[in-house]
């Protein structure tokens, strides 16, 4: 995700922007660390692409008790429609806050003609809704075995509340019976993209503490992030873009709406035009287009446009900026779009289907979700087979 509102702040003011620029750690713009000069025992886990095949997808269903009933009520048709579009050929771990949302979320689903069959509750209190950021890493061992990692979350650098949140993957680890790794690092999902062969792409930013907008990993050098990277994530090359930061920025710009990687030594991203309205500086802009994987073999890049209005909410409320594509998530034989009712729906759509043949899209309607800066790929989270 780039960028995630304060929903108590959206009430009372109008905001302009989505996302903005920022400031960098280190003169280096792409930081390769070449597979040979990274021993393999300094590689203890792997991180599967999202591509591959899903046991489930967990979901943070919203509830009223951080942000209110309207913020509750606003949303539930977009969790619905993803619930609705990924039971079918995978489980949907549904964390519910306590067991009156768990009922009211059945209703929900019954009443919208969803099977509660792959359907999977568990209760327990959060803060919000975005696991991608504060939920468990499932990763590989050196033998293939899943296991679950629980980076450190402080609501992107104490922002908004985070400790309920916080708790989510211990607690997700308890429930499935696998021993939560604790890294010693904060970290959020959405901060990191992998290409599944070594290469990891992060923004400064989002990761690395900096002139006190970004109090994550105080502390920490960039070359302690990567070698937490290359321990956790499997990671041997870096590509570092400074990213952004702005007073409405709460995630200081989160590489999973700029860029993905997708199996085929492709790289999802947007044209110049729209990165640097996005707010990307063109340092950023040229490392992105010049990037190449481990081999340093160029990524085939393919471009996504902006929606082709401003985003509309379904109340009527124009948000003054325009809708994000590229914050897509995979899952088993489906892919599913953040869509924003609008003519570019069906381009990007389009796009994205010819990337994953054999997978059907499924646009889903985030224009309320995006009020509050996140969209699909910020509120789900893989768990591999």
């Amino acid at each position: 995700m780039i960028t995630r509102m304060n929903n108590k702040t959206i009430l009372m003011m109008s905001l302009a922007i989505l996302i903005s620029a920022c400031d960098g750690g280190g003169a280096d713009e792409t930081t390769p660390n070449p597979d040979s000069n990274t021993p393999v025992t300094d590689i203890l886990y792997t991180f599967p692409d999202e591509s591959e095949t899903h046991e489930g997808t967990w979901l943070q269903w919203p509830h009223e008790h951080e942000y209110g009933v309207e913020y509750r009520n606003s949303l539930d048709a977009t969790w619905v429609a993803m619930a609705k579009a990924l039971q079918s050929t995978e489980k949907v771990h549904i964390i519910a806050y306590d067991a009156t949302e768990q009922t009211r979320i059945e209703a929900l689903l019954t009443t919208a003609g969803v099977p509660l069959t792959n359907i999977n509750f568990k209760i327990h209190p959060t803060n919000d809704v975005w696991i991608r950021d504060n939920g468990p890493i499932f990763a590989k061992n050196q033998s293939g075995q899943l296991v679950l990692q629980d980076w450190g979350f402080n609501g992107w650098g104490g922002k908004f509340g985070f400790q309920k949140c916080d708790a989510i993957p211990t607690f997700i680890g308890n429930e499935i019976g696998v021993t939560a790794i604790n890294v010693p690092m904060v970290n959020e999902g959405g901060s990191v993209e992998l290409d599944g062969h070594g290469v990891l792409m992060a923004t400064r930013s989002a990761v690395l503490s900096q002139k006190d907008k970004s109090t994550r990993n105080v502390g920490m050098t960039q070359a302690q992030v990567e070698a937490n990277f290359t321990k956790y994530y499997g990671a041997t090359k870096f590509i570092w873009l400074e990213g952004g930061f702005s007073k409405d920025d709460v995630t200081d710009m989160h590489i999973d709406g700029v860029a993905k990687f997708v199996p085929g030594n492709k790289l999802v991203t947007m044209s110049s035009a729209d990165l640097l309205n996005w707010g990307l500086i063109q340092s950023d802009i040229d490392l992105l287009f010049n990037a190449t994987n481990k081999n340093n073999q160029a990524y085939t890049k393919v471009y996504l446009p902006l929606s082709k209005n401003n985003v509309v909410t379904t109340d009527g409320t124009d948000l003054g900026y325009k809708g994000c594509y590229i914050n897509f998530y995979v899952a088993n034989g489906k892919v599913l779009v953040p869509n924003y009712n609008d003519p570019n729906d069906a381009v990007a759509n389009a796009i994205i289907a010819g990337l994953y043949p054999g997978r059907t899209v499924v646009g889903i309607d985030v224009r309320n979700l995006y009020k509050n800066g996140g969209m699909v790929h910020c509120v789900t989270q893989q768990q591999p087979k």
